[in-house]
């Protein structure tokens, strides 16, 4: 199959996507919605539609009065099964600004607001530059300004990877100074200049390869019924939930959720989970922070 080809086939599965979201979600859909999304021809739309109608015949019908095809009772998803992150995703998105309510798939905003959190302002020529390096697997020269220092420094680091902490981006990366891999703030970079060789392979970073399973359970304190709610909020089934996690985001995670230190022993009712392999975790959390420079001395 062409690359032409197989782009078109992905254009009409997407549009196809898009016309099943329209119905599960919204209800109904028309050809308009398709060629103002899309901005395809009348014809392909109705094509569209009729392919739609093939593949799925008992999932909609056309509303003669109404003008529009509605989605019927015996509704059945034919591409993917419904994903409410997907749709809360897509309105988070607008919320913060990250997309305008024309660049989703919902058409019919409903009336909703999302926890305003402060912007970290990342230079996009910066992460460019950061984005290359870690492509190419060079070490790039950054100007870079730590809390640890009263003033930015030019630096040479070797990323490889870039990670959030679920509100701020991370470069992942061997700092040449100290010889080890650690997390830079994209928002502390004032300054990319030139490329040089890598001062580590990525394969080099431990705490990025190796993973760690931290096993969440609800706060033994809860009635039985508060444990089958918090159960069902984090979609645990059974006693626990294990969530696989990066060593190198190991902190951030326990942080995120409130589980540093000894969870348990706080109020249940403001503390829903606690961590129920805590040693298993806290010595992984010492095996991160003990990390061995590379190369002998630190230059």
């Amino acid at each position: 199959m062409s690359e032409t080809a197989r782009r078109m086939r992905w254009s009409t599965e997407t549009r196809l996507e898009f016309i099943e979201f329209r119905l599960f979600w919204e209800g109904s859909l028309n050809r308009s919605d398709i060629i103002d999304f899309f901005g395809v021809s009348v014809p392909q739309a109705s094509n569209d539609l009729a392919r739609y109608q093939e593949i799925a015949p008992k999932n909609l019908y056309y509303d003669r009065r109404a003008k529009r095809f509605l989605a019927t009772d015996a509704f059945e998803p034919a591409f993917r099964k419904p994903d409410a992150d997907r749709y809360l995703n897509q309105l988070r998105s607008i919320g913060e600004r990250v997309l305008e309510a024309h660049e989703t798939w919902v058409a019919a905003i409903p009336c909703f607001d999302v926890m305003p959190v402060p912007h970290r302002q990342v230079d996009p020529m910066i992460l460019r530059s950061v984005l290359r390096a870690i492509r190419a697997k060079r070490a790039v020269h950054i100007n870079y300004q730590s809390l640890t220092r009263p003033d930015a420094i030019w630096r040479w680091i070797t990323p490889h990877a870039l990670c959030s902490d679920g509100l701020r981006w991370h470069v992942r990366a061997f700092c040449h100074i100290e010889r080890i891999f650690k997390d830079f703030l994209l928002p502390r970079f004032f300054e990319v200049k030139e490329e040089a060789d890598p001062g580590a392979p990525a394969s080099a970073d431990v705490p990025w390869t190796e993973w760690v399973d931290v096993v969440l359970a609800p706060h033994p304190q809860l009635t039985p019924g508060q444990r089958r709610v918090v159960a069902l909020d984090f979609g645990i089934e059974g006693e626990s939930l294990k969530v696989s996690v990066r060593l190198a985001l190991l902190y951030y995670f326990l942080k995120r959720l409130n589980l540093e230190g000894d969870p348990e022993r706080r109020a249940p009712k403001e503390q829903h989970l606690v961590v129920a392999n805590k040693m298993d975790v806290r010595t992984a959390l010492k095996r991160a922070e003990e990390q061995i420079p590379l190369g002998g001395q630190q230059n």
